[in-house]
């Protein structure tokens, strides 16, 4: 907030419930001590009798008590009876003392400055009026010759009292309005300092990689550091099944993938909203951790698009304050911005992987592809020459070979050009992909899936290139009568099978070809799937992927 905006200091009464005689409560005291001072000082010899001494003794003891217990305003019928009691007190002993030729009239001047400071300038002017008033009545009735110019003098004096103690609380209650807003100024000035702290704290963890992976881990660690949360929960959209899964989380577990509607509450108000939403009591219905009292959730954005939610929440009702909220936002500015970088990173990789393989497949057509047609071309060509020569059964075993490896290629080609998209399901691609295998191979091949719904596309493809590989291996390596391929797909979990009756070999030999082994693993790994590989001499070989998000796999 700039200078220019902070408010007018107004005229408004004082904030109620507070002592508005605290800050000059040394003065009254003063000016009451002071009075009683100057009314002996003032008085002549005749003024000394048994009304005099009475007076002063009353007059002192009402001083005394309120040194000792000085007096307060707060607005209550008690102070207000208070202080007007020693007004009372003090008009009688200026009724016993001479009215307005009484040597106290300076007490009674004394008592507006109470009236003044504690109740503003407006009721010490009007009190004062009427204790003018009561007094000039009172003398004119009582004095035998009274004296316009004594009422004139005395009035003038206790009104003139009044107005002066009630402009200064003005003055003084203007001050401490200043004050207060320049000590609110300079807080929130110390709460933005210490915010620019943390955001500069953030950016300088920001992750250098464009790996999702180590973006979710950044950012968990801040999450960590800056909130101290029981429990939070990075949520991040699939935009094939329009669905949302728990990407990374601690102490919150969520069957998912998750519709929109099937979102907690907390999480589809923050995904509707822009800010972070602070709920200080969480019902369990719709808290996302056991326990969990009070929580902040906040919506990613990046580049005008919903890449993301965020939920910390703790076990106390009033842990999370909204400076937290606020520093959310901003960590979740900063997090938003690096997962859609590190998405698009994952999608240009994709997208470049793809066209390699188209790339590789179209040289594969123009050359290999080519060649080899030539070369079957001028195989048969040969065949046909050499009718009745010793060469032509060798020539003929050649064409068979050269046309079984244009088949290969053929087939290579078609597979590098299939791929999961959003249009085209893992079972579907696979279920067409088994077909060719079964047609070109020999083998008999059955497919058993049971599929609900789709899983995210990376997932997908992963699956699918591992489903690739091993189909490979039964064909190269086998030596399989049949392969039995199983796909389970239901809540979000997938399991994906691959038995043959083939050969098997021994797992504690290194062979030539480990490396698709090797592959499957690291792929299984970069879901946080697990792979298993079961097989024995002349006992068939079983590769087994087993998928379910992060979430499912703490809770399991």
């Amino acid at each position: 907030m700039t200078a220019a905006a902070l408010p007018a200091v107004s005229r408004r009464p004082p904030r109620h419930g507070a002592d508005q005689l605290e800050t000059v409560r040394g003065l009254v005291i003063g000016v009451r001590w002071g009075a009683l001072a100057v009314a002996v000082a003032s008085a002549g010899p005749r003024q000394w009798n048994l009304d005099f001494v009475v007076s002063f003794v009353a007059l002192a003891a009402v001083a005394t008590v309120g040194t000792v217990r000085p007096a307060r305003y707060r607005g209550q019928p008690g102070d207000v009876l208070a202080i007007g009691g020693e007004v009372l007190v003090a008009v009688i002993v200026v009724g016993f003392t001479g009215w307005w030729l009484s040597p106290f009239l300076f007490c009674l001047a004394a008592t507006m400055v109470s009236i003044g400071a504690g109740a503003g300038l407006r009721v010490a002017a009007l009190v004062a009026a009427a204790v003018a008033v009561v007094v000039s009545l009172a003398y004119d009735l009582a004095s035998p010759a009274p004296q316009l110019r004594d009422a004139v003098i005395g009035a003038s004096e206790v009104i003139l009292v009044a107005i002066i103690a009630g402009y200064s609380r003005r003055i003084f209650g203007q001050a401490e309005e200043r004050t207060t807003l320049a000590l609110t100024r300079v807080r929130r000035l110390s709460e933005a300092n210490g915010l620019l702290l943390e955001l500069y704290r953030v950016a300088q963890t920001l992750p250098v990689s464009l790996e999702l992976g180590d973006t979710l881990a950044s950012t968990t660690g801040r999450l960590r550091e800056l909130f101290h949360p029981d429990a939070f929960a990075i949520f991040l959209p699939d935009d094939s099944t329009k669905t949302w899964s728990v990407a990374t989380a601690e102490r919150i577990k969520l069957a998912t993938p998750l519709r929109v509607d099937e979102l907690p509450p907390p999480l589809l108000t923050a995904a509707s909203s822009f800010g972070a939403h602070v709920a200080t009591d969480l019902s369990p219905t719709d808290s996302l951790a056991p326990g969990s009292r009070s929580g902040i959730y906040t919506a990613l954005r990046a580049r005008g698009q919903l890449v993301g939610l965020i939920a910390v929440e703790r076990r106390s009702e009033d842990a999370l304050t909204l400076r937290e909220a606020h520093l959310l936002d901003a960590l979740g500015e900063q997090a938003a911005l690096a997962i859609d970088n590190a998405r698009w990173f994952s999608r240009l990789r994709t997208i470049g992987a793809e066209e390699e393989r188209t790339r590789i497949a179209r040289d594969l057509h123009d050359r290999v592809g080519q060649s080899l047609a030539y070369l079957a071309f001028e195989l048969d060509r040969l065949a046909t020459h050499s009718e009745g020569l010793a060469v032509q059964a060798e020539i003929e075993a050649l064409r068979t070979d050269v046309r079984q490896v244009v088949t290969d290629v053929r087939e290579t080609l078609y597979d590098l050009r299939t791929d999961v998209t959003e249009d085209r399901s893992l079972a579907s691609a696979l279920a067409g992909f088994l077909d060719r295998v079964s047609g070109r191979s020999g083998l008999v091949v059955s497919f058993h899936r049971e599929v609900e719904g789709r899983l995210p596309l990376t997932v997908e493809r992963e699956l699918w290139r591992i489903a690739l590989e091993a189909m490979a291996n039964v064909e190269r390596h086998a030596r399989a009568q049949s392969v039995d391929v199983k796909l389970v797909v239901t809540g979000g979990r997938a399991t994906l099978e691959v038995s043959d009756d083939g050969v098997g070999f021994n797992p504690g030999l290194r062979r030539s070809d480990s490396f698709g082994i090797v592959g499957m693993r690291e792929r299984a790994d970069s879901l946080g799937a697990s792979l298993e590989l079961s097989t024995r001499p002349q006992g068939g070989t079983t590769v087994r992927c087993r998928y379910q998000p992060t979430s499912q796999q703490g809770a399991a």
